[in-house]
């Protein structure tokens, strides 16, 4: 079932929707619903993305070790100091 929704816009805004919908060979209202469900799917985080990001983040910085905890304050005790 569908259901109607009612949106406000300029005129500038409408005719710029209109003409990109045309572009694309849609109608108004699916190139709207298709942005829309284009954003929905960008903001939802997948499952394993974050998984997948520090893999790859571990995966381009290579081996290697932390600083040791006490030359961290250290670097941050210098870097507050004026």
């Amino acid at each position: 079932m569908s259901t109607r929704v009612q949106v406000v816009l300029s005129e500038e805004e409408r005719e710029a929707f209109a003409y990109e919908a045309r572009r694309k060979a849609k109608s108004l209202s699916a190139w709207l619903r298709d942005l829309g469900k284009g954003a929905i799917e960008r903001s939802t985080p997948k499952p394993g993305s974050l998984r997948q990001f520090f893999k790859k983040c571990a995966d381009q910085q290579g081996p290697g070790s932390e600083p040791d905890w006490e030359v961290h304050l250290q670097t941050l005790s210098k870097a507050k100091r004026p």
